[in-house]
């Protein structure tokens, strides 16, 4: 298919934090209507029909931008796209029209059926013909661009011939897909797998992102002692994370930003502070940047 441009994303996300709409906070939200910069959802959620789900969603997105999140295109599997996943995903596309779209890169469906995790994929030649081939399947289904999400990972593939970074590179220069960065899976994969964060970040293809993940993880330890980090999204954003995050939007600039927290969910006023945290730190990063193009 030809390439999708920049311009087959939608221009009214704003470049400020938001956060993961659970329900939870559905009346919080419709009664208050708090001053966040959008809301992502995950797209399985909201597949059904409809009922009170799908109420609140459509209250919610009379009022605020929308990212819709998938997690169960399996874009990495040795195995054809699941046809009527594409399908319900094309039909909650068109109800809500979410600004961005984006999905994983990992596999989670095999002949036993849907596996209840985003598995790995080694980078590997064919890994990538198929990875694109299956991207250019979804963009042009949806008619519109996908962002394809760094994984966080535990373990490296020994027939791996590419890094992550090149791999995820070369999937864009293929598909035109953008890009969704997860920070924190930065954070988790260059610890579990002795990288250097910055020099992944550097050599990250940052014009290519249209959004920014940052969550909480958890921290335990290998066999040998050292540390592993598990990519939980059930705490507060960590402060190598945010460093991290400050570096990222130095070079980038402001970017759409979700506080992604799935488990052990906080009241409101948590949430809103760590996504008040994030758009200070993007307040901060386009100052600078301004004044040093000053000097």
């Amino acid at each position: 298919m030809q390439k999708p441009s920049g311009s087959l994303f939608k221009l009214d996300m704003p470049a400020r934090a938001g956060v993961g709409l659970k329900a939870e906070h559905y009346r919080h939200i419709i009664e208050t209507l708090p001053d966040i910069g959008f809301f992502e959802v995950h797209a399985e959620n909201y597949m059904g029909a409809g009922g009170p789900p799908h109420r609140y969603l459509a209250a919610i997105r009379e009022r605020y931008p929308l990212s819709l999140h998938g997690v169960g295109l399996s874009i990495g599997a040795d195995r054809p796209l699941d046809k009527d996943h594409l399908r319900r995903l094309k039909t909650l596309i068109d109800r809500y029209k979410p600004s961005l779209f984006s999905e994983h890169l990992a596999w989670s469906t095999h002949d036993a059926g849907f596996l209840n995790d985003l598995l790995p994929v080694p980078y590997t030649a064919e890994t990538l013909g198929r990875v694109a081939d299956h991207i250019d399947e979804v963009q042009e289904a949806l008619g519109r661009q996908m962002l394809l999400e760094n994984p966080s990972t535990y373990l490296a593939f020994s027939e791996s011939t590419y890094s992550e970074v090149d791999f995820i590179a070369e999937v864009v220069r293929r598909t035109g897909c953008g890009l969704l960065l997860d920070v924190n899976n930065v954070h988790v994969s260059c610890t579990n797998q002795l990288w250097n964060a910055l020099d992944y970040v550097n050599s990250f293809p940052l014009a290519h992102v249209r959004e920014i993940h940052l969550a909480g993880h958890a921290t335990e330890a290998d066999d040998d002692d050292r540390p592993l980090l598990i990519d939980t999204h059930d705490r507060r954003v960590d402060d190598l994370v945010w460093d991290l995050y400050s570096h990222v939007v130095s070079r980038a600039g402001p970017l759409p930003t979700l506080i992604e927290w799935d488990t052990d969910l906080p009241d409101w006023p948590v949430l809103a502070a760590e996504a008040a945290r994030a758009e200070l730190l993007m307040q901060e990063a386009a100052s600078a940047n301004r004044q040093a193009a000053a000097e």
